[in-house]
């Protein structure tokens, strides 16, 4: 390359068999940057057997609990305000899931597909009734004590706490949900 900066007719030369043969544009202009969406995955059909064995570990230990016992959980980094208001009820509730008579298995299922339909339709904050457990076998509340552990275990939930006293009291949930994205 000479010093003035201009290539040398040896340099164009060399350039062009280097490059093959080339076509001039039409215009210099260019379309529209399109961002790509990112795929969304397909709903896979619910099977119930699978939705059993691969969802929540029931050795996970969260401590038993009894009937009146006010739960408590908020996963770290949540602003205390929020959790606050979530434990005052006063956060609107999106979605409601009432487990009355579900055995474990069934109830189970059903957590599954509504956190599942609350992440689809943006539902942020959603009360869970459970029940007290007084009617069932033995003297801890089954359902109670399943979703102490199921909730802690899924990573849409950010934090759960026992309703107020209007709302179910200890026989009910807030669960507050994280947003899709």
């Amino acid at each position: 390359m000479a010093k003035s900066g201009k290539p040398s007719s040896d340099d164009i030369e060399l350039f062009r068999r280097s490059v093959g043969p080339v076509r001039k544009l039409q215009h210099d202009k260019t379309g529209p940057l399109r961002h790509a969406l990112p795929p969304r995955p397909r709903r896979q059909p619910v099977n119930s057997d699978a939705l059993l064995t691969d969802s929540f570990s029931d050795a996970f230990d969260a401590g038993e609990v009894s009937s009146d016992e006010i739960l408590f959980f908020a996963r770290p980094g949540l602003q205390q305000r929020q959790l606050q208001r979530m434990k005052r009820g006063q956060l609107q509730i999106g979605a409601e899931l009432d487990m009355h008579g579900m055995t474990a298995a069934v109830a189970r299922g059903a957590l599954i597909n509504f956190i599942d339909i609350c992440r689809d339709q943006h539902v942020r904050y959603a009360r869970i009734i459970h029940g007290k457990g007084y009617g069932g076998p033995g003297t801890a509340p089954v359902l109670k004590n399943r979703l102490n552990s199921w909730l802690r275990q899924h990573h849409d939930v950010l934090a759960f706490s026992s309703a107020t006293i209007q709302d179910g009291g200890s026989g009910a949930l807030y669960v507050l949900l994280r947003s899709k994205q």
